[in-house]
């Protein structure tokens, strides 16, 4: 089971979160067994999870750090982030979607992680037009510091005023099957040939560990769901990790982006 980005790769429909991979509690700070995170994330890769999705706000920076540190020389898999947001303790998000924040953060990500697959827009921030957002974005993707442009917690509406602006390959929105509501998206996402990202996969709060679903019954869930759905699950356990894969169809051997 594959899918082909607009203007991007084809990858196997296996991906993986790496929020949990920095400090606790809050996701802030660096990850204490740095060394087991980077082996986790190599291995992972090597399992076949293709797309591994890290964010600014993770750390903040350190779970992209993580990532390129591991991956970052892997041509075999989608490294994704995302910006527009930053952490100042466990517990204070501040949203800035301006364009020199969007700018300064996308070449900070270039440094942690070697380079960027897909930038995806964090929050909309109710302070600046969703529009200057996305041309920051676009202006990197034309000089070439990023793949692709993705949303994440967008409504309808807000992807439509995207569009306009430049191609979105993905949406990422908090989708389980206990938490259904945002089907509408995933078949408004799949008629645009647009990926669908579900974070919350296994119906855990953000700030906290633990599963609330059954993890394979949840990933089958999603993965049989559509045809653009890529499941990003979290761990921080390899024996987790291989079960993720398996559930959503891998069979251990590497696979990631081609085409």
């Amino acid at each position: 089971m594959t899918f082909t980005f607009r203007d991007g790769p084809t990858i196997p429909r296996i991906g993986m979160g790496v929020m949990r991979l920095t400090g606790q509690p809050g996701n802030f700070g660096p990850y204490p067994d740095w060394d087991a995170g980077v082996a986790l994330l190599r291995a992972a890769a090597d399992a076949g999870v293709a797309l591994f999705d890290s964010a600014r706000a993770y750390g903040p920076r350190h779970a992209d750090r993580i990532l390129g540190e591991a991956l970052g020389d892997r041509a075999d898999v989608m490294l994704a982030t995302k910006g527009g947001i930053d952490k100042a303790s466990p517990t204070d998000l501040r949203r800035d979607a301006s364009p020199d924040t969007l700018e300064r953060q996308i070449d900070e990500a270039l440094e942690d992680l070697g380079r960027i697959d897909l930038f995806q827009l964090h929050w909309v921030d109710p302070d600046v037009p969703l529009e200057r957002s996305v041309e920051a974005m676009a202006r990197a993707r034309e000089d070439g510091r990023i793949g692709l442009i993705g949303l994440s917690n967008v409504t309808a509406e807000e992807l439509a005023r995207a569009e306009a602006v430049a191609p979105i390959a993905s949406v990422q929105n908090r989708l389980n099957m206990g938490e259904a509501e945002g089907e509408a998206m995933v078949r408004l996402t799949a008629e645009k040939g647009i990926a669908f990202l579900p974070y919350g996969p296994l119906g855990a709060a953000p700030m906290r560990h633990g599963a609330k679903l059954d993890p394979g019954a949840a990933l089958r869930w999603l993965r049989d769901l559509s045809p653009n759905v890529i499941p990003i699950p979290g761990t921080t356990s390899d024996a987790h990790m291989r079960a993720n894969v398996s559930a959503l169809g891998g069979d251990g051997a590497t696979g990631g982006p081609r085409g």
